[in-house]
């Protein structure tokens, strides 16, 4: 757990994931959390969407690929509009620079990939299905597995069906990855940021197996005490926040 929160503060770090050591789920924090040898290790990462809090940690990781000189590169993965928007928007010799022709263009430092939605494909040493879900950008959940065990990330979203009625009878099945970013009394915010609150989870755990664990991320650090709170009403213990820097295994 690199990163837990859906912003940055003291002691917290924007969402991101490391899954055995070589793939990123999400990247708002990189180098902020992992030494620069873990960080050569990296070698996917999965983007559900564009926003700075699930990005911003792959600039800096490319520029630690960069510099050392190693050829170690990172596949930047998702479907066709936040690829387009990383290459565009990032990645674009303004805001940053083009990494795909650094050093060379044809040993670069990043490589982009294209999901296809609803599909399952094999990325890395994983299986991944991008799910469209509910949020102000274009964005995707995922569901990833290595053929045994696996786990539902949702992204940023509102309320959504998509991406849990695609998991159903998924063998393996061994926790949901949900954010919150705001609490209860925010509700109408969160409508339309299209966030969850505590309220709106509790919703949506009818939609999801009942005996699979619950984990939340991307809480905004100003909430964090008062999220807490009202999750701890929620789910009659399925539901739990995530640690950051605290290693899970499914």
């Amino acid at each position: 757990m690199l990163g837990a929160f859906g912003g940055e503060g003291l002691g917290h770090r924007p969402s991101a994931f490391l899954i055995n050591d070589h793939t990123l789920l999400d990247g708002g924090t990189v180098s902020g959390a992992l030494t620069v040898p873990e960080q050569l290790s990296i070698e996917q990462a999965l983007i559900s969407h564009s926003h700075l809090d699930h990005v911003a940690g792959l600039v800096y990781l490319t520029e630690t690929l960069g510099f050392c000189e190693t050829g170690a590169a990172v596949t930047i993965s998702s479907v066709d509009p936040v690829v387009n928007t990383l290459r565009a928007g990032v990645f674009n010799n303004i805001l940053w620079p083009d990494f795909t022709k650094i050093p060379h263009a044809d040993v670069p430092v990043v490589k982009y990939r294209t999901l296809v939605d609803d599909v399952e494909q094999r990325v890395g040493d994983l299986w991944v299905t991008p799910i469209a879900v509910s949020h102000t950008v274009p964005t995707v959940g995922f569901i990833v597995h290595d053929g045994s065990t696996g786990l539902i990330y949702s992204g940023d979203t509102g309320p959504t069906s998509a991406l849990w009625q695609a998991a159903r009878g998924l063998r393996g099945l061994r926790a949901v990855i949900l954010e919150c970013a705001f609490p209860n009394r925010l509700g109408p915010l969160a409508a339309i940021a299209k966030h969850m609150t505590p309220s709106l989870i509790e919703r949506e755990l009818d939609k999801l197996a009942p005996e699979v664990p619950v984990w939340i991320f991307h809480v905004k650090p100003q909430f964090e005490e008062e999220i807490a709170e009202e999750l701890g009403r929620v789910g009659s213990g399925r539901v739990s926040l995530l640690e950051q820097d605290r290693v899970y295994s499914i």
